[in-house]
């Protein structure tokens, strides 16, 4: 970023007032980093449509909340319902479609179509709470609330312990599931495991930031890691510096020029991975002129 065309008095209007903005920077942080590391199995298991139908439920789920609370007269937390619609879509792209004659991709399809669809349905019912529902499906990370901060930190950090103690079993069911079935692992349960840390977190991390940069740092993160062609470790490691660094960055440099911060955050992480393909491009440059 060219601070050279920055506003001075951005920079110490931020300065003065990092209190209010430290929560919503370090929920980026936490879910870009998650979902980072996440993007990985996403992206190399061909499950980006998955990711995307997920966050669209997400978005869903907090509309419904809000829908309940303001014409059904009963309270229903925003994040339990995102989480509740996200795992829900969770479990059904789980399931084999072919029993329907339909293949995975067109339920794929048709549960994103549905979910966003309905999301903007139900928001056109519940006028004032209109900006909300805005911010549910293209990202605004601008107010945080300390109790969604809490829950992104517990959930995150939650799915993180399970995936680096699994990591292995987690990783070798994933990349290879012939060969994890003849050594006797249980591949249907690490499946399930990883598609319920990516509904559980892409759920909480809708909720706070909304599902426009969610999509992103939970796809694009492991493209721009995946570029540099590192081992699997590098990569894991990569992809979620990539996504601390979108969610982040995406936010400051929405303060600094005014833009929208889920706009910011989720053309942050298609840089990321325009870098990666210039830094590929000139390190093969390099090695052939050796």
């Amino acid at each position: 970023m060219d601070t050279s065309t920055v506003d001075p008095s951005k920079w110490e209007q931020f300065r003065a007032s990092f209190e209010l903005f430290q929560d919503p920077i370090l929920c980026a942080l936490i879910a870009g980093g998650v979902l980072g590391f996440l993007s990985v199995y996403v992206v190399l298991r061909r499950m980006v449509f998955v990711s995307a139908a997920t966050t669209q439920a997400a978005g869903l789920g907090v509309a419904l909340a809000f829908f309940a609370e303001i014409h059904l007269g009963f309270q229903v937390n925003p994040t339990v319902g995102a989480i509740a619609l996200s795992l829900l879509a969770t479990l059904l792209l789980m399931a084999d479609p072919s029993w329907l004659k339909l293949t995975r991709e067109s339920v794929l399809g048709l549960a994103w179509a549905f979910a966003g669809g309905a999301a903007v349905l139900v928001g056109d019912r519940i006028a004032q709470e209109a900006h909300d529902i805005q911010g549910i499906l293209f990202g605004t990370a601008v107010l945080v609330t300390p109790e969604q901060l809490a829950h992104v930190a517990i959930v995150g950090a939650l799915i993180l312990v399970i995936h680096l103690w699994w990591f292995r079993g987690l990783t070798f069911a994933s990349f290879d599931r012939i060969g994890a079935s003849v050594q006797g692992l249980p591949v249907k349960l690490l499946d399930a495991v990883l598609m319920l840390s990516i509904g559980v977190m892409v759920g909480v991390s809708a909720r706070a930031l909304g599902a426009l940069p969610v999509f992103a740092f939970s796809t694009l993160s492991a493209i721009a890691a995946l570029v540099l062609d590192l081992r699997l470790g590098w990569t894991f490691l990569l992809a979620t510096v990539f996504g601390c660094v979108a969610g982040g960055g995406g936010y400051l440099f929405a303060f600094l020029y005014d833009f929208p911060v889920g706009g910011s955050q989720t053309v942050l992480s298609s840089a990321l991975v325009l870098v990666a393909l210039v830094f590929r491009s000139l390190r093969r440059l390099l090695l052939r002129s050796r």
